[in-house]
Parts: structure tokens; sequence; C-alpha cells
């Protein structure tokens, strides 16, 4: 496999059953990159209790600038009705082993500094606060209306 940054063949893989007993991540699409864009490789995975849609969970595969500096590998939202069970600490913690299979040992997390439960989740995983670092006017989530990110690193580690 190469990684998802570089040149060459990626390999998706099957992350087969991702259930904590209660929260199941479903996969419902995987994403070629594009290098053009900076766009990594990636997963993107339906949060489900109950069978039912509770938020989406999708995991970008390699390392890049963009990545480690304003994008993430790990990207979740969680419906509102749904908010306050920890359902996107739970699913991050379901997907670090597929991330750890693409040979990723450090995971990168970053979101808005106003985004209380998002740095709280980030925290709950273990999640060191690096930096908060402003989006240059030219990433596509500058031109959506943010200006800064909180970058969250998580080591994997053997």
């Amino acid at each position: 496999m190469v990684d998802g940054g570089e040149m060459g063949e990626f390999r998706f893989l099957d992350p087969g059953r991702l259930s904590d007993g209660e929260l199941e991540l479903v996969l419902m699409e995987t994403k070629p990159g594009d290098p053009s864009r900076e766009w990594l490789p990636g997963y993107l995975f339906e949060m489900r209790v109950g069978g039912r849609k509770t938020g989406a969970l999708n995991l970008r595969v390699g390392n890049t600038r963009k990545i480690a500096m304003y994008a993430g590998h790990i990207g979740y939202g969680v419906e509102p009705e749904h908010r306050g069970h920890h359902y996107a600490e739970r699913a991050c913690r379901l997907i670090l082993p597929v991330a750890k299979a693409h040979g990723l040992d450090t995971i990168w997390i970053t979101c808005n500094p106003d985004n209380i439960p998002s740095r709280r989740t980030c925290e709950r995983l273990g999640a060191e606060l690096v930096e908060i670092v402003p989006l240059p006017d030219d990433d596509d989530q500058y031109q959506a209306g943010d200006r800064e990110k909180c970058r969250y690193r998580l080591d994997l580690g053997e």
C-alpha cells in the first residue's frame, strides 16, 4: 500500500464490522483522492444506532500539509437530535484501527475554535491541542466562512 499523499496505487481496505455494541459505523462510500486539490483517498461512514442514522464520519488516508494544518484525517458530524451521547468520540475510536491499518501513526483532527463539543471530543480521545492557526484565504473552508482551525494531534503509538 502506498501512502495516500504520494503518487501510486492506493488500495481501500475492507473495514469489517465497526461497532461498540450500540453505535455502528456503516461504510457508505469510498472516495479516490484528487492530488490537484490535495484531496486524499477517503472513507465515508454513516453513524447508526438501532439502524437509525445519527451522524457521519469520514477518514482521509495519507499525509499532506493541508491535512495536517487545516482539514484533518477525521471529520465527523452528529445530527442535532442525537447529540450528547459522545457518538463522535465513539465513532473516532471505532475508526482508529482502520487508520492504523493504513499506516497512519499520527491522526490530525481540526475544528473551529468556537466548536466546543468538537474540542471536547478531541480531548476525550486523548488528542493534544497543538495550536490554533489562521486559514489561508485560498482554502475551501475559508471560502465557506471559517477563519481559524484548532489543530489536535492524536498519536496512535505502536
